[in-house]
């Protein structure tokens, strides 16, 4: 008797084991049946938070469900994505990938998480150049002189940043590398008040993101020297890469969709197909353009490239510069 009920205990669990995936397949198919949740690390207003919001939006539109965006700001970005990494990986809890993602894993020394083991990548929404100014004091017209104004004036050159480990400041450290310059680095809270120095004349240089700038660029209280994009960007295009001046220089804000490891293929997959489908469409297109935003099309494993090089890339500016925060 013990014997067969031993043998039934098996066959239970075996039953189980092999519904259990057909259960999994049956909740993908029916994705969404709730509302979902997309993270974004930071307060509202700000470039990250728009874009959850157009993307949100759309994909509210087309799966005929609720994504809502959820601000957790906090310990640059860090807090948004933790939560991210410990929720159920259902496609219920998303995560507004940006650039701290890559920089973080590197930057900060104690994390609870590893962000390219606990995030899946989903897809690629933009790229958005930042853009190397001066303020129009500053001798330099051009990458090539600026390069020989640096070298000639060692630790004399402020460039500024809107914080200790944003993209702008790695921005400018990763041309400090490629270089061989030399400048003192002025953090700011914020690109606000790091433009009104730039403005006026207390700093000299930045690699500001384009939204915030374009307008002081255009006016003429700022002067573009360089895109940092690969290639040229479309709301400045006279204006030269870094890269056609420092072979090999790339810097973007880059902005898509994660989700926790472990989140179904099926769903992985739905998403992406509809974020590709909105990077298509002439009105979504022409919000991206707003940002200054360049499309990013392409599959969860091309985002996964994307993030794989970014944080390697990254890694490397921090150590060269000696950051770490706890």
């Amino acid at each position: 008797m013990c014997r067969l009920f031993g043998i039934a205990s098996r066959v239970a669990v075996v039953a189980v084991g092999l519904l259990l995936p057909a259960v999994a397949s049956a909740q993908s198919s029916n994705y969404p049946n709730r509302p979902v949740h997309i993270i974004v690390g930071y307060a509202a207003g700000g470039s990250t938070d728009v874009l959850a919001r157009i993307f949100g939006q759309w994909l509210g539109d087309r799966l005929k469900q609720s994504f809502i965006v959820d601000n957790r700001p906090g310990a640059a970005n860090n807090i948004g994505t933790e939560a991210v990494t410990k929720a159920s990986p259902d496609g219920y809890t998303l995560l507004l990938v940006n650039p701290a993602n890559a920089i973080n894993a590197s930057l900060y020394t104690k994390l609870n998480f590893n962000f390219l083991r606990d995030i899946e990548p989903v897809a690629g929404f933009i790229r958005v150049p930042n853009v190397m100014e001066v303020n129009p004091n500053v001798p330099a017209k051009t990458v090539a002189e600026f390069i020989a104004y640096a070298k000639a004036n060692p630790d004399k050159i402020n460039i500024a940043s809107s914080g200790a480990g944003t993209s702008i400041h790695l921005s400018g450290e990763l041309f400090k590398m490629m270089t061989g310059t030399k400048m003192v680095h002025v953090p700011y809270k914020g690109s606000a008040p790091m433009l009104l120095d730039l403005i006026s004349g207390q700093v000299q240089v930045t690699f500001d993101n384009m939204p915030s700038s374009i307008q002081h660029i255009k006016s003429g209280k700022l002067r573009a020297l360089a895109v940092t994009t690969a290639t040229r960007s479309p709301e400045l295009p006279d204006v030269p890469t870094v890269g056609e001046t420092v072979p090999g220089y790339e810097a973007s804000a880059f902005f898509g969709l994660g989700a926790p490891h472990g989140t179904p293929k099926e769903i992985v997959d739905l998403l992406n197909k509809e974020i590709n489908a909105a990077l298509k469409d002439p009105q979504v297109l022409a919000k991206l353009k707003e940002l200054g935003g360049i499309p990013m099309p392409g599959s969860a494993a091309d985002f996964g490239k994307v993030l794989a090089d970014e944080t390697a890339k990254w890694e490397k500016v921090v150590r060269a510069a000696n950051l770490s925060v706890q």
